[in-house]
């Protein structure tokens, strides 16, 4: 079942267990194949139940979709925890610093650090967003951190995930349906929690009120609405934190605030959590045809009367053309060579870094600057002939869109398949929140699986799936 090529997070070399699997092993081992079978369609019951389900973009005929979940969970020492989060941390302050810096001096600019044209030309970059101070100078409220595996003490960081990342309601839902599932396990390991999330985010919120805050903050949750993929995430996330989830039209400037309809008439909003993208937030700054923002919102937030999480433009920090240069902006903000590497990418707006992708494009992984989802982009050890000739084509039409890396042997986590365990490959979202108090980041995070033999590509949009993601207690 292993490679010995790849590295199994699971099982030594010489096929035992690794010490964190210990006690995980011995109870499956014992364990009767047919209760697992009968326990994972339960699982699969219970989220169908739940409504845990998604949408796939440009595909009307795909209809509501389940996620896929798998029972055998992903395990990560206490001490690599440790050694992860120092790393999450100091880069997540890294963004932060660099979101202020570029809507203010741009001293990165000046330092020579960043070449210009990677704001000036970025699409994300909102020239609206200059010189206006966010409340407690936080961007960046929520941030998932893409993480990827390939050796016992090697994590990179795959992408930045600042704008507004998803997923943090499997990684609850999952852990639920394993404690219902399965609560001998949580006997016998001692598992960090993640239930916590919720109150943590709603109190994360809540210390980044605006100046016009006056009391306890009303937080609430801006959805696009039902036809949303992650309309789900929207409700599950208003629900567990109390808050109101609102629409665009439910929303309207009253007397200089933003305020939202109730049964008692229009109440003020102090931080709006929003789940709508920049263009379509408000139709009188951004995109006048939008029809899922509030009109005059921009105007108040820059006055300080409303805080809007994530800050608007946050989305230059997820291009993957400002992602090659992660090291330099944490040197440049921390004074610290970064704790945890970027993959080696080219970016193929430079002419020497563009013929070496041609030349290599069947060995290398090449991503659009501002995809997301999995989507728009090429495995090339994976890709056929015709597939290969068509993203060349696109590299040489518009080179600037798209960055390359190697195609990187990930580490592989056990699934349980019909016939027992089965390698594949994982990554990880660990998911972090940022407020004037400081910086909190979930212990584990959503692991996302690809349940195809040898598939590299964890999107549930693209056939993955997910798992329970367990840090271990110090012991």
């Amino acid at each position: 079942m292993r490679s010995d090529s790849l590295f199994d997070e699971m099982y030594e070399p010489d096929g035992s267990p690794r010490a964190a699997y210990a006690d995980f092993a011995r109870w499956f081992e014992a364990e009767d194949p047919k209760r697992l079978r009968a326990k994972a369609r339960e699982a699969e019951d219970a989220f169908r139940l739940t409504g845990i389900t998604f949408n796939v973009y440009g595909d009307p005929d795909a209809g509501e979709r389940l996620i896929p979940f798998d029972i055998v969970p992903r395990i990560i020492a206490a001490r690599e925890w440790a050694k992860l989060s120092k790393g999450i941390e100091q880069r997540v302050r890294a963004l932060n610093a660099f979101l202020h810096d570029i809507y203010h001096r741009q001293e990165i600019v000046r330092a020579g650090v960043l070449p210009y044209q990677m704001i000036a030309r970025n699409e994300a970059f909102l020239p609206q967003m200059v010189g206006v101070d966010p409340p407690g100078d936080i961007y960046t409220h929520i941030v998932g951190i893409d993480l990827v595996r390939t050796g016992p003490e090697q994590f990179y960081v795959l992408e930045d995930n600042a704008r507004t990342p998803s997923g943090v309601s499997y990684m609850l839902e999952n852990r639920e349906t394993m404690l219902a599932m399965f609560p001998e396990l949580f006997t016998d390991n001692r598992v960090q929690r993640v239930s916590n999330y919720p109150r943590n985010l709603h109190a994360s919120l809540s210390a980044c009120a605006p100046p016009a805050c006056d009391g306890v903050p009303t937080v609430a949750v801006l959805t696009p609405g039902i036809h949303n993929s992650a309309y789900y995430e929207h409700s599950f996330l208003a629900d567990q934190m109390s808050a109101e989830l609102v629409e665009g039209h439910d929303l309207r400037v009253v007397d200089g605030r933003v305020a939202m309809r109730t049964t008692r008439g229009y109440q003020p909003i102090d931080v709006l959590y929003r789940r709508v993208d920049d263009d379509y937030l408000d139709p009188l700054t951004f995109n006048p045809d939008s029809m899922l923002g509030v009109p005059g919102i921009f105007d108040i937030y820059r006055a300080g009367g409303i805080t809007i999480a994530n800050a608007p433009g946050t989305g230059v920090s997820d291009d993957k053309a400002i992602y090659s240069y992660m090291p330099e902006i944490v040197r440049f903000y921390t004074g610290e060579n970064a704790l945890l590497e970027n993959v080696p990418t080219w970016r193929c707006s430079d002419p020497d870094a563009l013929a070496h992708v041609l030349a290599n494009l069947e060995d290398l992984v090449v991503k659009e600057v501002h995809g997301s989802g999995g989507y728009g982009m090429l495995i090339g050890p994976a890709a056929s002939k015709k597939d290969l000739k068509a993203f060349r084509a696109k590299l040489e039409a518009k080179s600037g869109n798209y960055i390359a890396q190697p195609t990187l042997s990930l580490s592989t986590v056990p699934i349980f398949a019909n016939k027992g365990l089965a390698p594949r490959h994982v990554d990880l979202r660990p998911f972090v929140l940022v407020s004037p108090n400081g910086i909190d980041i979930t212990p584990g995070g959503l692991t996302r699986v690809a349940l195809k033999k040898g598939s590299l590509v964890v999107n549930s949009s693209q056939g993955g799936g997910t798992k329970d993601t367990w840090v271990l207690e110090e012991e």
